[in-house]
């Protein structure tokens, strides 16, 4: 059971809860998208995967189903975990919490919302394609409806971060002392996830005006992400090291891996769009350089936020231990996106290139700290469900 009426101890970072099941789902729709063949439908669909469901060996069948199962039971769960935020948000809205936190630095929290809100629509919309048989037929008239709901939630997203950003510039009470984390930055990963959902029908729609439509409204996203992304990293780091990281808050130092692995995503999908709807070049070696540049920098955000993370004590006592935050629910989008990104640089950047044989031994050694990272994952985020969510009882 979930807990109700949080009230006054609401957060809503909360939200991120639900993000992280919904990116989770999307961990093994990348299984069933990357390992199974599709050709014809850019992506797997529910008649795709009937070949591998019913496959005459019996480990192939047992994956495949395992990984719709898996699937399903996250994406059960991010609508769950959506439907009980959207309660107890109502409800927190009503507080002097409330009232508190957007006149602090803290309102960016808020866009915990658009940034769930616009993972729903990529969620469903996998899940939609793996078990609604011929779906994927009526699929050029899903395009639009997508791209109209991420603009409704980008609408949301950009209305939301214009008023704070208003009050900060009229006002200017901006506290820099509490700036010491990269919390800011919810806000990018709330742009970015609504440019790779847009970047999605940019893709894979077949009508040349429905994809410049799509890749569009991801290059405006893009350039939000690009601009205000660097202002508030700057600004983040700058604190940082002037006042030291924030404890509670030092989680969101990873907040720049799922930031980049959306980015990554966003301009692979534009690429494809341009080659397959405008004749634009897609070149094997240039999806390695972006997508090894890609990796490479989320290398370091790892690096550097699991050495500072690690000398506070913070996975000692906010995940091994009884301490409990809702911020601790940044902890996982980072695993995802490593995952996620990690399969694209294995069958966009060393597959396409020949420097890696599918199913080879070198693949399965590329490709099992990709596994371990996504099993930590699921095991953080159900330790902190059962920890701040779920009662006890």
């Amino acid at each position: 059971m979930l807990k109700k009426n949080l009230g006054e101890t609401y957060s809503p970072l909360y939200f991120l809860s639900a993000l992280g099941a919904g990116g989770l789902s999307i961990t093994f729709f990348v299984y069933l998208n990357f390992f199974t063949s599709h050709k014809g439908n850019p992506i797997s669909t529910w008649d795709t995967l009937q070949p591998y469901m019913f496959n005459e060996q019996w480990h192939i069948s047992a994956l495949t189903i395992g990984a719709m199962v898996a699937l399903a039971v996250l994406t059960t769960l991010h609508l769950g975990l959506l439907f009980w935020n959207i309660r107890e948000y109502r409800q927190f809205k009503e507080t002097k919490a409330y009232k508190a936190l957007v006149k602090s630095n803290n309102e960016v929290a808020l866009m915990a919302i658009p940034l769930t809100l616009a993972m729903t629509v990529s969620v469903l919309f996998a899940a939609g394609a793996v078990f609604i048989p011929g779906l994927w037929a009526v699929a050029e008239y899903l395009f639009p409806a997508a791209i109209f709901a991420l603009a409704v939630i980008g609408y949301y997203a950009v209305t939301m971060y214009g008023r704070y950003l208003t009050r900060l510039f009229t006002t200017g009470d901006f506290d820099f002392s509490e700036n010491n984390n990269l919390s800011q930055m919810l806000a990018i990963f709330a742009f970015a996830m609504v440019g790779v959902g847009m970047a999605a029908p940019g893709a894979m729609s077949h009508h040349p005006q429905v994809s410049a439509l799509g890749m569009f409204g991801a290059m405006l996203f893009l350039t939000i992400v690009i601009v205000l992304g660097l202002i508030k990293l700057v600004l983040g780091f700058k604190s940082i090291l002037k006042y030291g990281v924030a404890e509670l808050a030092s989680p969101s130092l990873w907040i720049m891996i799922p930031i980049l692995t959306l980015v990554g995503i966003t301009l692979i999908r534009i690429t494809m769009g341009l080659h397959h709807g405008f004749d634009g070049d897609a070149s094997p070696a240039g999806f390695f350089v972006l997508t090894a540049f890609i990796v490479s920098l989320q290398m370091l955000f790892a690096a550097i936020g699991y050495a500072v993370m690690k000398k506070v004590g913070y996975f000692d006592k906010f995940i091994k231990g009884d301490a409990a935050h809702p911020g601790s629910y940044s902890l996982v989008c980072p695993g995802v996106a490593s995952f996620v990104f990690g399969m694209f640089f294995v069958f966009y950047g060393l597959i396409k290139n020949g420097l890696v044989e599918p199913f080879s031994i070198g693949f399965f050694v590329v490709i099992a700290p990709l596994v371990w990272i996504q099993l930590k994952t699921i095991s953080t985020l159900f330790i902190l469900n059962r920890k701040m969510i779920f009662t006890k009882s």
